[in-house]
């Protein structure tokens, strides 16, 4: 653990001078790699009057001084990082934390009166986001510590439908078979370090259960686009990426044979590594090149794909992992969020539908209306009432309209 001295950090109580942070003099902060370290002097108010150690206390947890000097008339607090309620802020160059000094007069003994005012001094020490905190030259073999710190603030997923040029958000979800599916997977990282999408897995039902029947599978075998593996389809991921954390594929529309429902939901398990990770079996976005008749990944070699084809996806010592299904509320987006230690993977379900698929033969046939006498009986039956009414009439007016035959009278 470096000292003081030569760690690169600032603490902030009021005003800085040469490197130590300073408020009107009583207030001195240290901040240290693992605690912030703030002397306060007794004379706070620059009075001559010396306050009470015991009326001092830091942060919300009211957490107590550690040392008083009676000689130098100090009072000093020692906290970790992360006690006495500090709060962890993260700004563009910087990780930030927070706390305040707290200073409640007591009345003097056997007295009801105070003649000092409560007060609350901000204490900050700010830590450089790159590099780390300590006098020892350190080089991370996986993410430096301060990605570390943030690794708490949750990740933002989504899985949009996309137009055909993924200019914007498809504004309908209505289909034609032979038309394609444009899926935009995002997370936003916010403040972590880079991270790489990945879509594990996809499954097309006929409700919102992804462990209902039937259902057809899009994507499996952690990132394997098998849909593409059908000589009747073009799915495929899109290689390059626009980012890391985005991931873009395209998959031809169908529908369920046989169900007159004509719709679909589609779940998709989306996980996230570090962007410095190398793909592996268990982390890539793999399709199927009909043109070279070979399974190709996104990035990465080769070789992690080949297991597309077996199915046998694994790491030696690693097992699949089975999602357990969930059901949330919301039309469009649900989400089951869990964390992993072991390579720090955050992982998302997300439910995209439902999407009505529409056949050319649904938009030819003509659509029957209720007036349609073989869909109303009894409008069948006025008709044809009306129709033997009409008939009558026109009988009787011939009938009536007839020349008579003259009369001839014959005399003798």
């Amino acid at each position: 653990m470096g000292g003081p001295e030569t760690s690169p950090c600032a603490g902030f109580a009021g005003v800085r001078q040469d490197g130590v942070i300073r408020l009107l003099g009583p207030v001195m902060v240290l901040c240290q790699e693992a605690q912030m370290v703030i002397t306060v002097h007794r004379d706070l108010f620059g009075t001559g009057q010396l306050i009470k150690a015991a009326d001092l206390s830091l942060g919300p947890g009211a957490c107590q001084h550690v040392a008083v000097n009676a000689v130098e008339h100090t009072v000093t607090f020692a906290a970790g990082l992360h006690e006495c309620g500090t709060t962890l802020q993260m700004i563009p160059d910087s990780i930030v934390y927070s706390t305040k000094l707290n200073y409640n007069p007591s009345p003097a003994r056997n007295s009801v009166i105070l003649r000092t005012n409560p007060a609350v001094i901000p204490i900050e020490c700010h830590y450089p986001r790159k590099g780390n905190v300590s006098s020892q030259a350190v080089r991370p073999t996986w993410v430096p510590f301060i990605s570390t710190l943030s690794a708490e603030e949750k990740l933002a997923f989504s899985l949009h439908l996309m137009n055909d040029d993924w200019s914007a958000e498809r504004p309908s979800n209505g289909f034609q078979l032979g038309d394609i599916m444009h899926f935009q997977a995002e997370v936003n990282t916010g403040n972590h370090v880079p991270l790489r999408l990945f879509v594990d897995s996809c499954v097309a039902t006929l409700t919102s259960d992804r462990n209902s029947s039937p259902r057809y599978t899009i994507i499996d075998f952690n990132g394997c686009l098998v849909d593409g593996r059908s000589d009747d389809t073009t799915s495929v991921f899109i290689s390059p990426r626009p980012r890391q954390d985005v991931l873009r594929f395209m998959v031809n529309v169908f529908k369920f044979a046989g169900d007159a429902r004509d719709l679909i939901y589609i779940t998709c398990h989306l996980k996230v590594t570090p962007a410095g990770q190398t793909p592996d079996l268990l982390n890539k976005a793999c399709f199927f090149n009909k043109a070279g008749n070979i399974w190709s990944p996104v990035e990465g070699t080769r070789d992690i794909c080949s297991c597309c084809e077996t199915g046998s996806c694994r790491l030696l010592g690693h097992s699949r992992r089975v999602n357990p299904s969930s059901r949330w509320p919301g039309r469009q987006f649900r989400r089951d969020v869990s964390f992993r230690h072991d390579h720090m993977v955050r992982e998302v379900d997300l439910v995209v539908g439902p999407l009505f698929i529409h056949s050319l033969q649904d938009e030819m046939e003509p659509r029957k209306t209720p007036q349609d006498p073989e869909e109303n009986p009894w409008m069948a039956l006025m008709l044809a009432a009306l129709a033997g009414a009409v008939i009558l009439v026109l009988a009787a007016l011939i009938i009536c309209k007839k020349p008579q035959q003259p009369h001839f009278v014959s005399h003798s």
